[in-house]
């Protein structure tokens, strides 16, 4: 069987009982997924493998596991509210929504260069694609008016209908699921579903560095479910709407945070490699400053190269002390790590 293709993948896993369609005997939900008896065996080992590599087999590294449904104020003050959103477009002839970063990844070159010389004229075309798509994705963003225009005029192709597609202008999506808290749908009581559990981290700082007694640096980890509004699904188990992430933070003083950025990039890329990942198929791929989360001064990916292409399997970002220091505007409560050496109160990066 040639385990290059998704498919034969998806029917190999399916057949030997690692994994389920959800709800399939309906017909199956889209891009969710239930892990059958060696599925979850696996799954668990990882999780297994991945604690013992960051929490027990470390002095400085303890765990935690924050609640799923957190107020609204939290993701306010994370800054998810405001800008964890995703540009996506429409084609008006296939009615196929897209986001637009994963649009501009099935095409091919050609119209990529083209897409730049018509928002970015004779400035330089950057030569590898994983760093042209973001920076198309910014200059779209910032000419959203026109941008479907632009996208139809360089002969983007609808991935559904291989044609080229008649593009709506990018738009805004919040990647937030929002529900509603108590027996009344209508009463104004809601939540988000957690994007990611690194929140459940920052606001849980004082309670843990207190009562666990730890010096900078320290880390606080957790795995747990984080959901996710995707606008486009697809690839297996890549990109769902459902998952689990295995997170931790590493809180240090200020000024080391370029040292602790490699060392924890290094150390993520070597625990793949320890799993029998084939060195060949993993890369450490830095960020574009485009790329940058809200949050992050600086982050690397660790890519795997999958049947599709190369695409993360997870990050390391350096956040600075923005998570910490906007709890502690928000809430109104000092979230401050008090350095006894020092003798003075300051928010850890």
């Amino acid at each position: 069987m040639d385990l290059r293709s998704i498919e034969n993948i998806v029917s190999l896993c399916k057949r030997r009982g690692f994994i389920f369609q959800s709800s399939e005997i309906y017909g199956g939900m889209a891009s969710t997924w239930d892990y059958g008896p060696l599925g979850v065996e696996m799954k668990n080992r990882i999780k297994q493998n991945w604690w013992h590599a960051m929490v027990t087999s470390r002095d400085n590294v303890v765990g935690m596991d924050a609640a799923i449904f957190m107020l609204p104020e939290v993701w306010e003050a994370s800054g998810h509210v405001q800008n964890f959103h995703d540009p996506l477009v429409d084609n008006k002839r296939s009615k196929k929504r897209y986001r637009l970063d994963h649009l501009l990844e099935e095409q091919k070159r050609a119209v990529l260069e083209k897409l730049w010389a018509a928002v970015e004229g004779d400035a330089p075309c950057p030569q590898e694609t994983d760093h042209l798509i973001p920076h198309l994705v910014t200059a779209l963003n910032h000419n959203r008016a026109d941008s479907g225009a632009l996208l139809q005029s360089a002969g983007v192709r609808d991935p559904h209908s291989g044609e080229v597609g008649d593009w709506t202008n990018a738009r805004q999506f919040n990647l937030m699921f929002k529900t509603a808290i108590g027996p009344v749908e209508d009463s104004g009581e809601f939540t988000y579903l957690r994007p990611e559990t690194a929140q459940g981290i920052f606001v849980n700082f004082t309670n843990v560095q207190s009562t666990s007694r730890q010096k900078l640096p320290f880390g606080i980890a957790q795995i747990g479910k984080a959901f996710r509004n995707e606008i486009t699904t697809g690839n297996f188990l890549f990109r769902t709407r459902e998952f689990e992430q295995m997170e931790m933070e590493f809180f240090i003083p200020a000024g080391e945070n370029a040292r602790w950025l490699e060392y924890w990039s290094q150390e993520r890329l070597g625990w793949f490699r320890d799993l029998g990942i084939r060195p060949e198929k993993l890369r450490l791929r830095p960020h574009d400053e485009d790329e940058l989360a809200h949050y992050s001064s600086a982050c690397y990916d660790v890519e795997y190269e999958f049947p599709f292409g190369w695409s993360e399997l997870g990050g390391v970002a350096n956040r600075t002390d923005y998570d910490l220091k906007s709890h502690s505007r928000f809430s109104g409560e000092g979230l401050e790590y008090f350095d006894e050496k020092e003798g003075k109160k300051y928010f850890p990066y």
